[in-house]
């Protein structure tokens, strides 16, 4: 919802201006800190329990951050914006996605700590998914700034994926399987457990939805 152009379109907070309308609940995941301006908008849902925010975290290193997504918000720019969005009074979480097995995993507890610290009340993470145009790319990307992990972060994808790099089944595709996933899932359980995130309910709710003008409209 926040792509560059968003800073002059502003398309995402004219649909958060109708969801404020009417109270309708609303979750958003983002890598931009461009969410902060829509504060506003976020906190008023957020009165009403009808919004929560999810920060993309994949890494903290501004090296790799960059590599990987080279147009987006820095790590320190993404907690800055969860501290803003905290203060504000609106939910927020931290998503460690992609995680890339061989080349991230080792920041699980750094980022769930930095994310706590931050204000952050939930963590999640993703694993590296590749389906379709996306394998032929990341393989080309891992060659030209990993050529020394290429086969290590291939081979540890394949582990988790049965022998795959990527499996589209619905109920498997955001998950992973094996000894090694067993072992990124175990250890992200400790780390959010240490943090003490997690521990809250972040469903929205619908109670406070409304229609406005819907009376007169009633009258035909």
């Amino acid at each position: 919802p926040y792509q560059p152009v968003e800073r002059r379109l502003q398309i995402t907070r004219r649909c958060l201006e109708v969801l404020v309308e009417f109270r309708n609940p609303v979750g958003i995941v983002t890598k931009n800190r461009l969410v902060t301006r829509d504060i506003d908008l976020l906190a008023e849902l957020a009165e009403h329990r009808a919004a929560q925010v999810f920060m993309s975290l994949p890494t903290l290193d501004v090296g790799l951050n960059r590599a990987m997504e080279p147009r987006s918000s820095l790590p320190a720019q993404r907690l800055a914006a969860v501290e803003a969005l905290t203060r504000a009074g609106i939910p927020v979480g931290v998503l460690m996605a992609p995680l890339i097995p061989g080349l991230t995993d080792h920041e699980v507890p750094a980022v769930v700590e930095a994310a706590a610290e931050a204000g952050a009340t939930h963590a999640g993470f993703v694993i590296l998914r590749l389906p379709l145009a996306v394998r032929p790319l990341f393989e080309d990307w891992l060659e030209r700034h990993f050529p020394d992990r290429k086969d290590k972060v291939l081979n540890r994808i394949r582990a988790m994926r049965g022998g795959r790099l990527n499996v589209s089944e619905f109920g498997a595709r955001m998950r992973g399987e094996g000894p090694y996933y067993d072992q990124i899932a175990a250890m992200f359980r400790v780390a959010v457990r240490r943090a003490g995130l997690n521990e809250e309910d972040r469903e929205l709710s619908v109670e406070a939805f409304r229609r406005p003008g819907g009376e007169q409209l009633g009258l035909f």
